[in-house]
């Protein structure tokens, strides 16, 4: 009974760290595309004042999240092929985990923005992430910064503040391949 515990104790610590490794396996490949959620942030909902256009009115990331996005990009460095291109959400906290995890500009591609709260213009959004990860025939990795509706919408798994989730098309959503978490 107590290797029965045992083993099952080992099988739900090992789980994460073997995704994580199978993960990291498939981008040093090159080629594959990447969902990730920014890194952490403070809050839960945006402010009233909420503006596009001003980051001083949005939920940003938090000193953590900072630190976590110059974790998530060393790793990338030091464990992947390298990132192609940059995709993001307008969001500050998106363009931010983007900026310092990579030190590039990433392109915003509004797609990646939360989804829409009509299901048209969801199901427009949703489809228009799909058809460019379609598209995407690099021999390096394409990175996509997004909120965590949208990778929920997208492949329906829920993944943690940044986390990388890597995807291949399947139809109208998106299949994934493994999950990289960055602690």
């Amino acid at each position: 009974m107590l290797r029965f515990f045992a083993a099952l104790v080992f099988l739900l610590c090992a789980g994460p760290a073997m995704a994580t490794e199978a993960g990291w396996a498939l981008l040093r490949e090159g080629g594959h595309v990447v969902l990730m959620r920014h890194a952490m942030s403070g809050g839960g909902a945006e402010p009233a004042n909420f503006d596009i256009e001003k980051c001083a009115t949005q939920r940003n990331l938090s000193e953590r999240g900072k630190q976590q996005a110059r974790k998530i990009g060393a790793l990338f460095a030091a464990r992947a092929a390298p990132v192609e291109r940059i995709l993001s959400s307008r969001w500050c906290r998106c363009l931010d985990t983007a900026r310092i995890a990579f030190d590039a500009k990433p392109e915003i591609f509004e797609a990646l923005d939360p989804p829409k709260a009509d299901e048209a213009q969801k199901a427009a959004q949703l489809k228009a992430v799909v058809d460019t990860i379609a598209g995407f025939a690099g021999s390096d990795n394409l990175v996509m910064v997004t909120h965590a509706e949208d990778i929920l919408a997208l492949t329906g798994v829920s993944a943690r503040e940044g986390e990388a989730v890597i995807v291949r098309p399947d139809g109208e959503r998106l299949h994934v391949l493994a999950r990289i978490v960055f602690n």
